[in-house]
């Protein structure tokens, strides 16, 4: 059976340390939050933003968004108190929709993340994203993804992180994003592959909106699912950019009716406006309908 189709064309990072984003967060138009204990906070504030994180989503409000905490990374020793606090709030009912975990270059970083939480009691419905970061990560991507077949690993979502692969591999950001475009098409047919999202990574200058847009659109083709943020004023031309156009949401809907129809119930190819139209382009029609469907709900 297939996971519920969710939105998620627009995913904002906010810094737990900054409760002030949080309670703005409440109000914005974007499809998911991403409450960050790890890059946003620094060492010496990490045990407050914890706790500010944990008391933010605990008190609610923030309506259909989805709701993740970026944890620090495994190898660091904020790691164990990052899952136990979520973990607590996840057993009360007060919990996140799912935890991001850093810098995942092996699947089992997945499993031993996932065995602890439920040893921590964590809800069954808490889900685990993992940002992939780093070479071993892309070139793993296909394994970290496939282990979403095994319902013990929690995995929902891949996030790409393309400013520390920047740094790992000394290849440049530039517009287009050609020397990275293969890791990127990569990592959505690993995604692909394991039946989970895919959401694409950050865009530094929010004041480039021009930039942003066009980048925007490239992940759409390449086929991601959304983008992560860094800026309030990123939501609406990403949101755009991710939704269903509507005359192809139009077409849909008229796709799915033809097949639908008594008479053309054991056809697999049909004719529609002077094209044929196979079976699969229904079930693609669905999956895009359901989608914009879930969008419109939210407005």
């Amino acid at each position: 059976m297939s996971p519920p189709i969710v939105p998620r064309r627009s995913v904002l990072f906010m810094p737990g340390s900054n409760p002030r984003a949080l309670e703005k967060a409440r109000t914005l138009p974007a499809d998911g939050i991403v409450i960050d204990l790890e890059d946003a906070v620094a060492p010496d504030a990490k045990a407050d933003a914890r706790e500010g994180a944990v008391r933010a989503v605990g008190e609610g409000g923030f309506g259909p968004r989805e709701v993740v905490i970026r944890a620090n990374a495994a190898d660091t020793p904020w790691f164990e108190d990052d899952l136990a606090a979520i973990a607590a709030a996840s057993a009360s009912g007060a919990g996140p929709d799912a935890v991001l975990l850093p810098k995942v270059s092996d699947p089992e970083v997945l499993f031993v993340a996932a065995r602890r939480l439920e040893a921590l009691g964590a809800a069954p419905s808490l889900r685990l994203w993992a940002m992939i970061e780093t070479p071993i990560a892309v070139l793993r991507a296909a394994e970290i993804a496939l282990a979403a077949r095994n319902p013990q690993s929690r995995l929902a979502v891949l996030v790409l992180g393309t400013n520390d692969l920047s740094k790992e591999t000394r290849t440049r950001i530039v517009p287009g994003r050609l020397p990275m475009l293969a890791w990127l098409s990569h990592c959505v047919l690993a995604a692909r592959a394991g039946g989970v999202d895919v959401l694409d990574a950050v865009w530094n200058d929010f004041r480039d909106v021009e930039g942003f847009t066009a980048e925007c659109a490239q992940a759409a083709e390449l086929g991601f699912d959304g983008k992560t943020l860094i800026h309030p004023s990123q939501i609406d031309p990403c949101n755009a950019a991710f939704s269903p156009p509507e005359d192809e949401v139009a077409r849909a809907r008229e796709i799915i009716a033809l097949f639908d129809q008594p008479e053309n119930a054991g056809k697999g190819v049909l004719q529609m406006n002077g094209r044929m139209v196979e079976r699969m382009h229904a079930d693609i029609a669905r999956k895009t309908v359901t989608l914009a469907d879930a969008i419109a709900a939210r407005a």
